[in-house]
């Protein structure tokens, strides 16, 4: 990708390379960036500018898809000091120079906010940065600014909207804005992306939260085995389930930044199971054959038994069928599988409800003194007192989960959450074993709680359009670490397919 009449020479004329970068960034890989960068077209400063210019136009204005909450005053700075490391040093990696939006959710220690889309919190800074923040900078990436996002990772009522906050107000889908929901809770992660915003995205998920916004906004997301990427420094909901993972639109540059990621984290325990079964590169795992000779196992959908009711539209189907005929013609041996068991849905929100409580106020009560709260308490009676701002959808989940000891010792939260685990991991497991399957592969992300609950890996991955223009996809998923073989199978697909296509803001 060199734009019109632009070669692989550095652009002298300060308005001509202005010009390009900005048309040359709306649909730029994270590879493309680097090459251009390498030949000196274009410097980070650029690419960053670019970005900016970018979201000035569409976040705000036109589709006013309303992706972003904040951008990073230091960003223009960061990249400079990054092309001088780069023309003395040589880059750092495959993120050196790139910029990234990261969720609402996941600590800064820089002039951002971190708030969780909430009003509660509009003017927390972060003491640190999260691990994978850390890691991101380590990396040599910018964080360009924060995400918007569902409030509070949608643990706040039963009724809120996917990706609406108090303090962001409402994401839109660039597909169709305002007529196709955003999916949530890392809504805006994934519509940056998607809108050419960056090349990538940091979201979360607890169940569902990438997986959802990755599906809707037809881009690539990976929702990775808890425990790869480290949680601390990130607005919790839930110690078993909860785990941050990539978006791109592309299977390659979400690996990228999923390898970049991993790490052990000491203050994560969850990350120390990981050591040995991480990688610092996914790319390697990248196999245009990588279909052939593989057995996949084609859950049709679920059903009113297994707890999820098939809500695809006719038309999706038909698309979604016809990715058999993409798996045999690729030398794949498709098996028609049952869909996996999850657990019933109140055990899943007992769970959940009850792990709240006391991962909140953890992370509420190290906040600084000029934070209005520091418990779930607090954050209750603030939204009470504010309920124009704070109450438009209500806070009936908040309510439940301050309800309970926050110790974790009811009977009734112990029986649900080893039941979910229990029926979560049997199911994904023995129909892997049993069939000798390599992954399972869904229709749109209808494996979200089960692999949730499991703790276990997905990755969704565009597959068409409706008529209407409303995205369509596909998840490949599997058992604990199997990240390798699912992104060897979804990045095979995606270069077969080459489904996905930029929606058109203008």
């Amino acid at each position: 990708m060199t734009g019109p009449g632009i070669g692989n020479e550095a652009i002298s004329d300060k308005d001509a390379r202005a010009r390009y970068a900005r048309e040359f960034v709306a649909a730029a890989t994270v590879k493309e960036l680097q090459q251009a960068m390498a030949s000196g077209r274009l410097t980070s400063r650029d690419i960053v500018q670019a970005y900016i210019e970018r979201i000035g136009l569409y976040d705000k204005r036109g589709p006013a898809l309303n992706a972003v909450l904040e951008l990073n005053p230091e960003a223009l700075f960061i990249a400079e000091a990054l092309d001088v490391e780069r023309a003395h040093k040589g880059p750092r990696g495959p993120l050196h120079g790139i910029p990234v939006l990261v969720k609402d959710s996941v600590d800064t220690a820089d002039m951002m906010h971190t708030s969780a889309g909430s009003l509660a919190l509009a003017n927390s800074y972060a003491r640190k940065d999260a691990f994978i923040a850390r890691r991101l900078r380590e990396a040599g990436a910018i964080i360009l600014g924060k995400a918007n996002m569902t409030e509070w990772a949608n643990m706040m009522t039963d009724n809120m909207p996917p990706g609406y906050s108090s303090r962001g107000g409402q994401v839109r889908n660039p597909y169709g804005p305002g007529v196709y929901h955003p999916g949530g809770s890392s809504s805006g992660s994934a519509a940056a992306v998607a809108a050419g915003f960056v090349p990538v995205s940091v979201g979360t998920e607890t169940s569902g939260s990438i997986l959802s916004p990755a599906r809707s906004n037809s881009v690539v997301g990976i929702k990775p085995t808890v425990g790869l990427w480290s949680r601390s420094g990130v607005i919790p909901i839930s110690h078993i389930q909860d785990t941050p993972g990539p978006f791109g639109t592309t299977v390659e540059d979400a690996a990228i930044l999923l390898g970049a990621l991993t790490g052990i984290d000491q203050e994560d325990p969850a990350t120390w199971a990981s050591e040995g079964r991480a990688f610092g590169d996914y790319t390697q795992y990248l196999d245009k054959d990588g279909l052939k000779n593989a057995r996949i196992g084609f859950v049709n959908a679920f059903s009113e038994e297994t707890g999820e009711i098939d809500e695809l539209s006719e038309e999706s189907r038909s698309i979604i069928m016809g990715v058999k005929e993409v798996l045999k013609d690729a030398g794949a041996c498709a098996v028609d599988a049952l869909p996996p068991t999850p657990a019933p849905k109140h055990w899943r929100s007992t769970a959940l409800v009850y792990e709240f409580k006391p991962a909140i106020n953890k992370y509420l009560s190290n906040l600084s003194p000029n934070v209005p709260v520091h418990s779930l308490k607090e954050l209750i009676e603030f939204n009470n007192n504010r309920p124009e701002k704070m109450l438009r959808y209500g806070q009936t989940t908040l309510i439940r989960s301050e309800a309970t000891s926050g110790a974790l010792t009811e009977p009734e939260y112990i029986e649900a959450r080893a039941e979910v685990e229990r029926m979560s991991r049997e199911s994904i497991d023995s129909l892997l074993r049993d069939h000798k399957l390599d992954a399972l592969l869904f229709p749109d992300i209808l494996n979200c709680a089960v692999s949730a609950q499991a703790g276990y890996p997905s990755v969704a991955v565009p597959v068409g359009y409706t008529q209407e223009g409303k995205p369509v996809a596909v998840t490949f998923a599997g058992s604990a670490y199997s990240e390798p073989v699912l992104l060897r199978l979804a990045y095979a697909f995606e270069q077969l397919t080459k489904a996905r296509k930029p929606p058109r803001l203008e």
